[in-house]
C-alpha cells in the first residue's frame, strides 16, 4: 500500500492483498489512519454481508471482554458466516456467548492448566525428538510437512485418544477446512468443504463417540461423550463440533508459529545465534514468535446493539473483526514492531485479547512451542532456506504451506 491509498474503499479480504500472507502495508496504514475501517463486501463471497475491521491493540482487548455487547455467538467467530451451519458452529464454545460457554470450556479448563500441561513435557519431548531424528539423516526437507505437521497431530491426537495411523487424515481434513481460500489447501473452496470434509469429519467422528459411549477411557474425546452441562448430555452435533475445535486449534496453531518462527531465525542469524549462546532466551523468543506469527489472523464477533468504537458507529448486527495480525504490531505498544528481537519477551494477543475466548490451549501451544525450538536448534543450528517459503493464502490461518530447509550446510 502506499500514501495514497484510497482507505475508504480499501477491500481488506481482496485474495490480491493476502498473496503472500497477511498485508502487513495496509495494516499499518488502517491503524495510523482509520484504525476501525469498514470493508463493505467480499468480492469472493458475494453472499456475506460486509465487515468493521479492528486493527489496534487496545480496542480488541475491549472488545473481546465485552462479550455483552460483542457476541461469538450471534454471527460465529470468523468473518465468513458460510461453510459450518450456524448450529453447528454455535456447538463450538468459541462460538458461544456465556452461560453456556463457561459450563462447557470449564469440562476442559483443569486438563490444560499450566501445571497440568507441564506433566506431558516428557512425552512432547519424546514425539519432537523421533520426529527430528527421522530427517536427520536428509540433506533438505519441508519443515512443514516433515517435522511440525506430524508433531502437532500426535501431541493434539495423543489427548484425544486418536490412533497415531489416524494423524495424517485428521491434519489434512482439518488443514482443508482452515484453509478455504487458499488453493493448494483446499482445492473446491466451500463446494469441497460442504461435500467432502464436513460429512468425513461427522462419520469419522460418530465412530469415535460410539466407542467411547460404550469403552470410555481418560482422553479428552470420552470427556465430550460422557459430560453433562445443566444437566443434559452433549447431543451428538455439539460433541462432533467440540472434538473438531480442539484438534483445529491443536493441529494449526503450534505448526504456524514454530514454522514462521523457525524462517525468522534463519532470516536473522544474529538472533538465532543469540538463542545459542544462551538457550534460556528460548521462553522470550516463543513469545516473540507469538507476536509476530499468531496462528489465526483475526476472530469475529456481531454487535448486539448499537455502540461505538473509536470514533466509528457501530450497527447492531454488524460484523466486528479483531484483526490480532495487526494488533500484535501495534506502534504504541511494540518499538520498531515488523522487527524480530528473540530477547523482546512481549505481551501480545496471539491467544485473543482476554476475556472468556483466551485460549485455551495456551499453555500446550507454549510448551510445544519451547520443545520444538530447543530441540531443533539443538540438532541443526546452523539450519539454512533450501528454496522459497509459501505462505497460504487465507485470511483465517497465518502459516507456511512450505519451508524449504538445508538441515545441515
Amino acid at each position: 500500500m502506499t500514501q495514497e491509498t484510497n482507505l475508504e474503499n480499501v477491500l481488506v479480504l481482496e485474495a490480491d492483498l493476502w498473496r503472500d500472507g497477511p498485508p502487513h502495508e495496509l495494516f499499518q496504514e488502517l491503524r495510523s489512519k482509520c484504525p476501525v475501517h469498514w470493508t463493505e463486501r467480499i468480492t469472493d463471497y458475494p453472499f456475506e454481508a460486509g465487515f468493521w475491521s479492528v486493527t489496534k491493540a487496545d480496542d480488541a482487548q475491549a472488545i473481546c471482554r465485552d462479550w455483552q455487547t460483542f457476541s461469538s455467538e450471534k454471527g460465529g467467530f470468523t468473518v465468513l458466516t458460510g461453510g459450518f451451519s450456524s448450529q453447528l458452529t454455535r456447538a463450538m464454545f468459541v462460538a458461544m456467548d456465556p452461560p453456556k460457554h463457561d459450563r462447557l470450556k470449564a469440562l476442559f479448563q483443569t486438563a490444560f492448566t499450566p501445571r497440568r500441561i507441564a506433566q506431558h513435557e516428557d512425552a512432547i519431548r519424546a514425539i519432537v525428538v523421533r520426529t527430528l531424528e527421522r530427517v536427520s539423516s536428509q540433506e533438505t526437507c519441508d519443515l512443514v510437512s516433515a517435522v511440525a505437521t506430524p508433531v502437532v497431530s500426535r501431541v493434539i491426537g495423543s489427548f484425544m485418544g486418536i490412533p497415531e495411523e489416524d494423524d495424517p487424515i485428521w491434519a489434512k481434513l482439518v488443514t482443508s477446512t482452515f484453509g478455504i481460500g487458499d488453493t493448494d489447501l483446499n482445492p473446491e473452496g466451500m463446494k469441497g468443504l460442504v461435500e467432502r470434509e464436513i460429512p468425513e469429519i461427522f462419520e469419522r467422528c460418530r465412530h469415535m463417540i460410539a466407542v467411547r459411549r460404550d469403552q470410555p477411557t481418560d482422553d479428552l474425546t470420552s470427556v465430550l461423550v460422557h459430560a453433562e452441562v445443566d444437566g443434559k448430555k452433549l447431543e451428538e452435533h455439539e460433541i462432533i463440533m467440540g472434538f473438531f475445535l480442539l484438534m483445529g486449534a491443536g493441529n494449526d496453531s503450534t505448526k504456524a508459529t514454530y514454522c514462521s518462527g523457525m524462517r525468522a531465525l534463519i532470516e536473522h542469524p544474529e538472533q538465532r545465534q543469540l538463542l545459542l549462546d544462551d538457550p534460556s532466551l528460548t521462553t522470550s523468543a516463543v513469545e516473540e514468535s507469538l507476536r509476530m506469527f499468531p496462528a489465526f489472523p483475526h476472530f469475529r464477533r456481531t454487535a448486539t446493539c448499537d455502540t461505538k468504537i473509536g470514533d466509528q458507529q457501530i450497527k447492531e448486527g454488524d460484523k466486528v473483526v479483531m484483526w490480532f495480525v495487526s494488533s500484535n504490531r501495534d506502534e504504541d505498544l511494540y518499538e520498531d514492531p515488523d522487527r524480530f528481537e528473540v530477547t523482546r519477551n512481549p505481551e501480545h494477543q496471539a491467544f485473543g485479547g482476554g476475556g472468556r475466548h483466551f485460549c485455551l490451549g495456551a499453555a500446550l501451544a507454549r510448551l510445544e512451542l519451547r520443545v520444538l525450538f530447543e530441540e531443533t536448534l539443538a540438532r541443526f543450528p546452523k539450519m539454512a532456506l533450501a528454496g522459497e517459503p509459501v505462505m497460504a493464502e487465507s485470511a483465517f490461518i497465518n502459516q507456511l504451506k512450505t519451508l524449504p530447509v538445508q538441515l545441515a550446510p
